[in-house]
């Protein structure tokens, strides 16, 4: 029995130095707004795609290189920064026919899991998108870009990828025969650790 002890000692020894270890190599960061930028591209009338952008996101994330499955993604987009070059069309996407902005303000992506992806540095991100209060859960590739010290002494990490997404599904179904029905979301995220 004593040797059985002696041995479970031992292990639980030797495994206590790995699990610090990676869980060292995690690292939170929170989204740099000002350096993040969130673009997307809608068909319009099957002529050319119209693009359009948020100007304001905000969140956080963990991010662990050694350990992918550690980190997680959490975005909060406003729909009020929606900008498309068009005030009048800016405020027709803030309406009931697109967003519905006074009723739902933020459009969201929390991550449920992620996973390491073919080639380096890319993780393959399983999240819940929530849009006009609806949530679809959707499979996505993000890419490492670099990270590096900024000026300030601050690290920083940043990733992009691009997510599409079917309008209908979140209820943003205005002119169905005009506008296409999938969206493509293109981003880059800056992140700043801390």
């Amino acid at each position: 029995m004593r040797t059985i002890r002696k041995l479970a000692l031992a292990a639980l020894a030797l495994a206590i130095p790995a699990l610090v270890s990676t869980s060292a190599s995690a690292a939170n960061y929170s989204i740099d707004s000002s350096h993040t930028s969130m673009v997307f591209k809608i068909q319009h009338l099957g002529v050319a795609p119209v693009y359009g952008r948020f100007n304001k996101t905000s969140g956080s994330f963990v991010y662990d290189a050694a350990k992918p499955e550690a980190s997680s993604l959490n975005v909060e987009i406003d729909v009020n920064s929606v900008f498309t070059a068009e005030k009048k069309r800016d405020d027709h996407l803030k309406s009931p026919d697109f967003f519905s902005a006074k009723q739902f303000p933020t459009i969201t992506i929390k991550s449920k899991s992620v996973t390491a992806a073919k080639g380096k540095d890319v993780l393959k991100v399983v999240a819940d998108v929530t849009i006009r209060g609806v949530t679809k859960t959707l499979t996505f590739d993000i890419a490492k870009t670099g990270e590096g010290q900024d000026p300030w002494g601050n690290s920083r990490v940043g990733f992009e990828g691009t997510l599409t997404i079917n309008r209908m599904d979140f209820g943003v179904s205005f002119m169905p025969d005009g506008l296409g029905k999938q969206v493509t979301i293109m981003f880059a995220v800056e992140g700043i650790k801390g």
